[in-house]
């Protein structure tokens, strides 16, 4: 089936759900679902000397936002329907970019935990499920990349209602480019003739495309992993979610027992796949804390959750199509494709009803010379290159409004 046929099938689906939703004189859109209040119970912190790592300990799991500040710098917590215990501190461990970690109550009843740093940093945060006696942990990595640290010195007390000072406003946002190294820790990934792991190849290629899309204006990277860390797949494209991520890159490279199967391929999600997973969020709504498209489902009657979450798919796929063949023209430039049209399956990483996401098949490790060719600096900084000429072709045609690419 060609990409015009899938195209034509997703309009035409938006178009039946567009008029169900008219039809029906419009949706009620409740507020999002909130837990009950719980208290932080305490904060664990380690450094060494390319990461700096806080733990918060939780009672059951919550809804959070995390964001960043300049002038001075500084990462921001927002922890839903939270309290503190009394007493409870934060130690900042020796070596660590943190030099002060705050509290203060937000809009009366959340908590904000504001960690001031010596110099920008891009914080990885994992909302981690109880193992063995431990409880529910957030957990947030801060690496170091070059940033001066410091020995801990002693925190003046600050009151607990304190919050940071507003950062100054822009006049565009920043379209937020979540980047996945595939799988990662215990995980190898597929493992070439020569013994080249795809965890470590794919993680090579996805720093390199960090590095491009920060230095890009109105384009700010989020890394799901940045070390060797195993990362379930679900709560890869939870991560992207919570950071407010608009496009979702997860990077691979492919395998095959026939070694001379060659070139890079892009897929994203099938229908089928879009079905089952909105399967899965209509029977766990009554649990869910997220929002699709921007609202809640987590109340609405069974019909109008299911349009929403048609509506937000339908969407989304269309526009994940769209960007993987604008990725995948640019890879054709650096690479042999595989495929000459964006291939589509049910990657759970590609599975978010309302970010569009692709995943990137940067060569065959299973084939020797693209085994040879992945391992070099060249190559992987041609494909990171690739993908950001794609997204910067993705936006020239898709131009959120507030951002820099809608007014070019």
């Amino acid at each position: 089936m060609s990409s015009y046929d899938n195209e034509s099938k997703l309009h035409a689906r938006r178009r039946f759900l567009t008029q169900l939703v008219i039809g029906g004189g419009g949706l009620l859109l409740l507020p999002s679902w909130a837990v009950a209040s719980q208290r932080l119970q305490a904060v664990r912190s380690s450094a060494n000397k390319e990461n700096s790592r806080f733990v918060f300990d939780l009672e059951a799991p919550l809804d959070y936002k995390v964001f960043t500040l300049d002038n001075p710098h500084r990462v921001v917590l927002d922890l839903a329907r939270t309290q503190l215990v009394p007493g409870l501190t934060a130690p900042v461990p020796d070596g660590s970019v943190v030099q002060r970690v705050r509290f203060g109550v937000q809009n009366g009843y959340d908590l904000r935990v504001v960690l001031d740093v010596s110099g920008p940093v891009e914080p990885r945060v994992m909302l981690l499920p109880p193992e063995g006696t431990a409880g529910y942990r957030l957990v947030v990595d801060i690496p170091h990349r070059g940033i001066p640290v410091t020995a801990q010195a002693p925190a003046k007390p600050v009151p607990r209602s304190s919050t940071p000072a507003p950062q100054q406003s822009s006049a565009f946002r920043d379209l937020v480019i979540a980047i996945d190294a595939g799988h990662g820790g215990r995980d190898p990934g597929a493992i070439g003739p020569a013994g080249t792991r795809e965890k470590d190849v794919v993680l090579a290629i996805s720093r390199r495309l960090r590095d491009l899309v920060a230095a890009e204006r109105g384009l700010r990277p989020v890394m799901i992993r940045d070390s060797d860390i195993f990362i379930p797949l679900r709560e890869r494209t939870n991560i992207a979610r919570r950071n407010g991520a608009d496009l979702f890159i997860s990077v691979h490279a492919d395998a095959f027992h026939n070694r001379s199967a060659r070139g890079a391929s892009v897929y994203c999600l099938s229908l089928q796949g879009a079905s089952s997973e909105a399967a899965r969020w209509l029977a766990e709504r009554e649990n869910a804390a997220d929002l699709v498209g921007g609202v809640s489902i987590a109340h609405q009657d069974e019909l109008v959750a299911s349009v929403l979450l048609d509506l937000a798919q339908t969407k989304t796929l269309e526009n994940s199509l769209d960007l993987g063949e604008r990725v995948l023209r640019q890879l054709g430039h650096v690479a042999h494709l595989h495929k000459s049209e964006v291939q589509q399956a049910g990657f759970v990483v590609l599975r978010s009803p309302d970010i569009p996401s692709i995943l990137v098949e940067s060569a065959f490790i299973s084939n020797p010379a693209e085994e040879r060719r992945l391992r070099t600096a060249a190559y992987q900084q041609q494909v990171a290159e690739a993908i950001l000429k794609g997204i910067h072709s993705y936006y020239a045609a898709r131009a959120p409004s507030g951002t820099r690419y809608a007014m070019a």
